[in-house]
């Protein structure tokens, strides 16, 4: 639901708006606020592809600092992790973040067409994208007082400034279809400027704002993931987890995206450990199989002596069918 009005011509705002299908995919779409220490020296790895395969010098850039990386061309800048770099992107003039030192990767693996870095980001770069962000804690209050007065059922969650000051963005979630061409309109006359309204998901939210998770470290989105990959509930159950839902949701109300981390580890012990009620051979004799540590590689076996002390664990390594 991304929409977007010049305000060359207001009269006519908001009659040229269209709808996007997927609201949350977008082309800059990504995280937010990430680290990123700058190095004194480059790795000692260069990066340098396979015989045979024609190559491109490239740099990882993070627009704006965070979220998801995108690869330029240093274009004969000598950049370094960490640099701050003015780029051009299809959207205009970005301000971002070396997410790594440039490196050469194969031409074939490169979406065309191929944007580059500018330069190298001066001081007055910096203090201008400064100055951005200021603007942006003014435009947030300013927006959210004029859908408050308009009765819009929307939350407004944060502003960005493109670099070149051509389009502000405004993010906001909503639990259903929202008309805000009125809002637009108005905004489009208050800043003088493109105005686009996107609407995301709950998850980005969580990761614009930020915040603790469950474990008591800052959420994952907000510090150091670059994309949303899907959770689904049964990772949980092949983690042995708990299904309360406070359990295993994070702030957003989702499921924990750290559910993903270890899953490949856990999908691998269980094809190699032996279901619960099967019967397997231990070193004291045949039991039936009553429950199994996944990480430990335990097993415990409850041995046909028909008595109810019988219990033993073993380790997978002892057992056969």
């Amino acid at each position: 639901m991304n929409k977007e009005i010049d305000h060359k011509n207001p009269q006519e705002a908001g009659q040229d708006i269209e709808k996007n299908k997927n609201p949350n995919q977008y082309e800059d779409k990504g995280g937010y606020p990430v680290c990123a220490i700058r190095d004194d020296f480059p790795p000692e790895d260069s990066g340098e592809a396979a015989d045979g395969d024609e190559t491109v010098l490239l740099v990882g850039v993070r627009l704006h600092g965070r979220g998801k990386v995108y690869h330029f061309s240093p274009d004969g800048h000598e950049i370094r992790r960490g640099d701050h770099v003015i780029v051009e992107t299809s959207q205009g003039i970005e301000i971002g973040l070396a997410a790594d030192w440039p490196q050469r990767l194969p031409k074939s693996a490169i979406r065309a067409p191929l944007k580059r870095v500018l330069r190298l980001a001066s001081n007055d770069d910096l203090m201008h994208y400064e100055e951005n962000k200021l603007l942006e804690e003014e435009a947030l209050v300013t927006a959210r007082e004029r859908v408050e007065s308009y009765g819009l059922e929307m939350s407004l969650v944060g502003v960005e400034y493109r670099f070149d000051n051509r389009k502000i963005t405004f993010y906001f979630t909503s639990e259903g279809r929202v008309d805000f061409r009125e809002l637009v309109r108005d905004l489009a006359s208050i800043f003088r400027t493109r105005i686009e309204l996107r609407q995301i998901g709950v998850r980005d939210e969580a990761c614009m704002i930020g915040g603790l998770g469950i474990c008591g470290r800052e959420l994952c989105c907000s510090s150091f993931l670059h994309e949303f990959r899907p959770v689904s509930i049964r990772m949980a159950k092949d983690q042995n987890l708990s299904m309360n839902p406070s359990k295993i949701s994070g702030t957003c109300g989702r499921l924990l995206c750290c559910l993903n981390y270890e899953h490949h580890v856990y999908v691998d012990a269980k094809k190699r450990m032996p279901a619960r009620k099967s019967r397997v051979m231990t070193p004291d004799g045949r039991g039936q199989v009553e429950a199994v540590n996944l990480l430990k590689e335990e097993v415990t076996v409850r041995l046909d002596r028909n008595g109810e002390q019988d219990v033993e664990v073993y380790h997978l390594s002892d057992l056969s069918e």
